[in-house]
């Protein structure tokens, strides 16, 4: 298929979305909206590694999810510099190029404000922020390795609505964190698009994961009705913007914030 202004162009569906010969490395990606990456870049055809500090639970990941593709497990405890280091000489190892870094592996601390602890800044900080940083600088080689002309590579941040928007939640150290995430988002692709890598951020709101399973358990329904869609995200909702976001429909975009919410922190 051509485009219509007929000069020729391959505009197919697998040319624009596809991933066949690309790598990926998702963090976090044993579980929640990690895995739901994962397996939307599976089925695009790249090849995935997913890492977690959780080592079996990512390993029962990578094997259920073989079926859609070379899904391999890696261990990673990314909240020190030292983690993120051995996290990219295990990839360093096993890849020479690096097409899409996902950066989501993350935490979150609820608590009110005059019981709020000094330590869930530090926690929040050094996973959701530094570990973005530090480990998309560790792997600057293998992504400045896989980078062409007109097909870049692709780093993709997880930062939220809470960043957007004044979350409902006493989550201070994670909402503070996750606008930090956005702003590093754009600072970094400034820095890196003459080297051939475009740098994102998904805002997801609701979504059926490990950190919301408690908050949706009790008050699901009326997050949902807070949306002009009237639901929460299902799955195909966060793979579908990440396929976009690391092929070539999405080569053209770099340093947008794009909130994956149902409409939640954009019209209310």
């Amino acid at each position: 298929m051509t485009d219509d202004a007929g000069d020729g162009r391959d505009t197919s569906v697998g040319r624009l979305f596809g991933l066949h010969g690309k790598v990926a490395l998702v963090t976090g990606g044993g579980q929640g909206i990690g895995r739901m990456i994962a397996a939307g870049l599976l089925s695009a055809g790249a090849d995935v590694y997913l890492a977690s500090r959780k080592v079996e639970a990512c390993e029962a990941t990578a094997a259920d999810l073989a079926g859609l593709g070379r899904c391999v497990a890696l261990g990673a405890d990314l909240s020190s510099e030292d983690g993120c280091l051995e996290l990219a000489a295990a990839v360093r190892a096993r890849e020479p190029r690096l097409h899409i870094l996902v950066n989501n592996a993350g935490a979150t601390w609820g608590a009110p404000l005059e019981d709020f602890p000094d330590g869930a800044w530090d926690r929040s900080f050094d996973l959701n922020v530094r570990a973005v940083f530090n480990l998309t600088r560790a792997l600057l080689p293998e992504l400045r390795a896989a980078a062409t002309d007109g097909d870049p590579a692709r780093v993709i941040n997880l930062g939220s609505i809470d960043g957007l928007r004044v979350p409902t939640l006493e989550t201070y150290a994670y909402s503070a964190s996750k606008a930090a995430v956005h702003h590093l988002t754009r600072v970094l692709a400034r820095r890196l698009g003459p080297d051939g890598i475009t740098v994102n951020a998904i805002a997801p709101g609701p979504f059926e994961s490990h950190m919301m399973r408690a908050t949706l358990a009790s008050f699901g329904d009326q997050i949902a009705a807070t949306s002009p869609l009237g639901r929460i995200g299902d799955p195909d909702d966060i793979a579908g913007t990440a396929i976009y976001l690391s092929s070539r429909a999405g080569a053209y975009v770099t340093g947008a914030v794009l909130p994956v919410d149902g409409g939640i922190s954009t019209t209310l």
